[in-house]
């Protein structure tokens, strides 16, 4: 039991916190970092565009943790707003990585850095990012990475309950089966899905490890689009799901990476638990 006075902890800021992972982060708080404050930063709270802003915040908060989840994670969206992904994913990140300088940071980036060639990626292999999304996560890691003090996690598909109900896999693929879509499903697109909680959880872990670097941090399990889905539809029996296989050689918008599994064997030495997949 930790009964440090709250005004006393060190402040952690939480970007993305109205988003899926960043919203966890902020509520397994209280039960996986007892010792630390929680200020979780959604859009209504600062925009983090506004570098004047940012910074007379970040200055009166002296937060001594930030863990960074705020993006623009939509691939589609992101391949016809150039200059605003940049923004977010790259500069944002940037400016905030400068911010922080001296306290330990943590960037959640992405799966798809890699070109999804081979799959069972581990954090040595060199990237190649296929989309516009990707590419900027890329790039932000780069800049992060320059600081010893900080981290990059590589995550993939996220499953779990968001405060608006429409970000994780799950959320999704039920509002559209809600509405009687029937929803195309890659059978030979492969990733490997994490569910939130267990995000939030290895991220309080790693942070309290002190042991920065780059990591990657997702379900132990590799599935397919299609496998997903299925698993998905089955326990909502209620919705009438329906699902229609296909496959990426018919797929003729934005380039998607076959195979972005991911070796998270690193991050699992520190983690007091096993990865669990969505089964």
């Amino acid at each position: 039991m930790n009964d440090t006075p709250d005004d006393t902890k060190p402040l952690a800021w939480i970007t993305g916190a109205g988003g899926l992972i960043g919203s966890h982060i902020v509520r397994t708080a209280a039960v996986h970092a007892p010792s630390w404050r929680v200020r979780g930063l959604t859009r209504n709270d600062l925009d983090l565009t506004n570098f004047r802003d940012v910074q007379r915040q970040f200055e009166a908060d002296l937060p001594e943790l930030v863990v960074h989840c705020a993006a623009m994670s939509d691939p589609e969206v992101c391949e016809t707003q150039l200059a605003h992904t940049r923004l977010v994913n790259r500069e944002v990140t940037f400016f905030l990585s400068g911010l922080a300088q001296d306290i330990p940071m943590i960037f959640f980036s992405s799966d798809l850095v890699f070109d999804g060639r081979h799959g069972h990626y581990t954090e040595e292999d060199e990237t190649s990012p296929l989309t516009v999304y990707a590419r900027s996560k890329a790039e932000a890691e780069v800049l992060v990475m320059a600081n010893p003090l900080h981290t990059t996690v590589r995550t993939s598909l996220t499953a779990g309950k968001s405060p608006k109900g429409n970000r994780g896999v799950e959320e999704q693929l039920r509002l559209r089966w809600a509405r009687g879509d029937t929803v195309k499903l890659f059978a030979d697109e492969y990733r490997c899905p994490i569910p939130a909680e267990v995000t939030a959880r290895a991220i309080w872990e790693l942070a309290l490890a002190k042991c920065p670097g780059l990591y990657h941090l997702a379900g132990s399990e590799r599935m397919s689009r299609l496998e997903v889905g299925q698993l998905i539809a089955a326990k909502h029996p209620d919705l009438n799901p329906k699902i229609e296989p296909c496959s990426l050689r018919d797929h003729d918008g934005p380039p998607r990476a076959a195979d972005t599994s991911l070796d998270c064997s690193k991050v699992q030495q520190l983690l007091s638990f096993p990865l669990p997949g969505l089964r």
